[in-house]
């Protein structure tokens, strides 16, 4: 199994519907068993997948200032058709918490995955709007990383920041950690700062992918109602943008497996 996390320290890019919506496209058009966690005490991917409460959550695996006494393979939920989830609560924020004064702590969730290696082709990790503990450990058991951010001047700081961030802990907690790339979301061309944010990124050689993910209401309903763009509005332009990353994730696991 090979694992994404979905990061950005910046909340309102689009982490969860990006997580959701390649996770969906990955099983339900590609036959792949996919597995998506849920690391954000928000739950926002939990609730996106129309799981409104999950008293078995990943508080009970992480544990906090004592280990946790639930096993991973315990709580993951079967969507249907290849898809699975393992639920966040808000209990996972007072997890967090006790995260803090555990031996390993960064690599309790990696130990966790390990335990379901075997029962999955991909695993994503959506990751909390923060550079906290919870999105430390989501990057440490990763094999690499997507970073969707939207074309704001404003955000390019906060990207750099993170993009140290990832550079620190591919130095001192995961060597073999690969930056996936920028994945630009809420894009409108009409809007004159997005175009100079897409140039300041191009000339800062930002690695970024070669699709972007365009403003849609559609994607927005889709999950107030539970569902992923690509379900939701199969034709919609965003639908067809997230497939195009699905490909490239697809391409990345043929070549990462030779």
């Amino acid at each position: 199994m090979k694992t994404i996390a979905i990061a950005n320290h910046k909340g309102g890019v689009g982490k969860t519907a990006t997580t959701h919506n390649l996770g969906c496209i990955l099983a339900f058009e590609y036959g792949l068993r996919v597995l998506m966690i849920d690391t954000d005490p928000q739950s926002s991917l939990t609730q996106s997948c129309g799981v409104s409460e999950a008293k078995n959550n990943l508080a009970g695996v992480l544990g906090n200032t004592n280990p946790g006494t639930i096993e991973l393979a315990d709580i993951i939920q079967d969507l249907g058709s290849g898809l699975y989830l393992a639920p966040s609560d808000i209990s996972l924020a007072v997890s967090e918490l006790g995260l803090t004064s555990r031996m390993g702590r960064e690599n309790i969730l990696r130990k966790a995955l390990a335990s379901v290696d075997k029962n999955y082709d991909l695993c994503f990790i959506d990751c909390p709007p923060s550079l906290g503990l919870l999105t430390v450990i989501g990057l440490v058991a990763a094999d690499a990383v997507l970073t969707p951010t939207q074309p704001q001047v404003v955000d390019l700081r906060g990207l750099s920041l993170f993009l140290e961030t990832l550079e620190r802990i591919k130095l001192e907690l995961n060597p073999e950690l690969v930056h996936f790339g920028v994945l630009v979301t809420f894009f409108d061309s009409r809007l004159i700062h997005h175009e100079v944010a897409m140039k300041a990124m191009e000339n800062a050689d930002l690695p970024l992918l070669p699709v972007k993910i365009g403003r849609s209401i559609r994607v927005a309903e889709a999950a107030a109602a539970g569902e992923p763009v690509t379900v939701w509005d199969r034709n919609n332009p965003q639908a067809e943008n997230y497939r195009k990353v699905a490909e490239i994730v697809k391409q990345w696991l043929r070549s990462d497996s030779n």
